[in-house]
């Protein structure tokens, strides 16, 4: 089974490049699930039709009480692809990094990796934050593997150093490693040279270089990824090259 976990700075496209992602396994056959760990719960919008999930922590507060089955808390997007958002506390109150810890024990008692047998699970990490409830898709094996987003931008990059040095202080807990880098340009100057500078630098590889295209909005404004809305795009294949890497790598391993 495949599983990564996504971070990267705060509005550098992790949802963007995880939903996609998501659709290309999907594409390829594969059944997947993608967790959004964010309070915003926006992750997997874009594979539900711009319809979003009810987030699992809006759920129990509504309710008063913890769903019994994993429908209560999901939705089937494209492809087949099971969707599930954490959410977070109430603004201004209580720790959105405990919203996650809550959800994967609640996840863990409703045996959704049991039931559903997915090939590929796929978590996207709010920010630039790697401790508390936020490390909690790479401890305690629910992710392997952690790809990381950034673009040329300073900030991005700076994040991107922050998350892979986090990373690394897990790695003799057998926790998961860095397994490289995803471009997501932003037509910054001399962007390519200065990612791959920082990828050499950190000793990871650049994985998927994802161009900054107009697809991508064109498409998110009908709720749907470059996947579903033109899978023969630029982007798209991008994509489906990202995927077909982690596939590949997968079956290597055994």
């Amino acid at each position: 089974m495949i599983k990564l976990a996504i971070y990267g700075k705060g509005g550098i496209g992790k949802s963007t490049c995880t939903a996609n992602l998501a659709a290309a396994f999907a594409s390829l056959g594969k059944r997947v699930i993608q967790i959004g760990c964010d309070p915003k719960a926006d992750s997997t919008i874009n594979l539900l039709g711009g319809t979003p999930v009810t987030p699992v922590m809006d759920y129990m507060r509504e309710h008063d009480d913890e769903p019994t089955s994993i429908e209560e808390i999901s939705k089937v997007g494209y492809g087949g692809i099971l969707c599930i958002e954490t959410g977070g506390p109430t603004p201004g109150l209580g720790c959105a990094g405990r919203g996650i810890i809550t959800t994967f024990a609640l996840l863990e008692e409703l045996e959704l990796f049991e039931k559903f047998k997915p090939d590929v699970v796929l978590y996207d990490v709010l920010g630039d934050v790697v401790c508390g409830g936020f490390a909690a898709p790479i401890r305690e094996g629910y992710a392997d593997k952690v790809l990381i987003v950034t673009s040329g931008e300073k900030m991005a990059l700076y994040a991107a150093n922050n998350i892979n040095k986090a990373v690394k202080n897990f790695e003799d807990r057998s926790y998961a490693k860095v397994r490289g880098i995803i471009m997501n340009r932003r037509a910054v100057e001399n962007e390519e040279e200065k990612v791959r500078a920082f990828a050499e630098s950190a000793g990871l590889d650049v994985a998927a270089d994802i161009p900054r295209s107009a697809d991508i909005i064109k498409y998110e404004d009908m709720g749907k990824t470059v996947i579903e809305g033109d899978p023969e795009c630029e982007t798209a294949k991008r994509f489906f090259g990202l995927a077909k890497l982690l596939i590949a790598e997968d079956e290597a391993n055994g």
